[in-house]
């Protein structure tokens, strides 16, 4: 299940977060967190998987026409190209009419889109 990130998930966000090198700086973590705070485009969902807590986070940039993939990040038993898929397509299940894609570090993860108009 994805669903958006709330201010009472932060630390959990963080956590996730801090499993990728760009945000093993404390400093660039919070000001990751103040940008999907504070800024309509930029958004962060959690994930959960099978279990009761989340295993992952994904950060995405949003506008009219399109949801950019700008990171994925899973908890280190979850790092899995399963895992990966769900996530992925559940959020294009959640935007179905824009486009997704991912910014080129993490284009890897449209190979797991469900092959559409908006995807393919």
């Amino acid at each position: 299940m994805l669903i958006e990130c709330k201010n009472d998930q932060e630390k959990v966000a963080m956590g996730l977060l801090s499993y990728l090198p760009d945000f093993k700086n404390l400093d660039n973590l919070k000001d990751e967190i103040q940008l999907n705070k504070n800024s309509p485009e930029f958004r962060l969902y959690l994930y959960r998987a099978e279990n009761p807590n989340f295993i992952g986070v994904i950060g995405t940039q949003n506008d009219e026409h399109f949801v950019v993939i700008r990171y994925l990040s899973l908890a280190p038993d979850y790092r899995q190209p399963k895992y990966e898929a769900k996530a992925v397509c559940e959020l294009a299940g959640s935007n179905p009419q824009k486009k997704v894609t991912a910014v080129p570090e993490y284009v890897y993860l449209t190979k797991y889109l469900p092959k559409t108009k908006n995807h393919d």
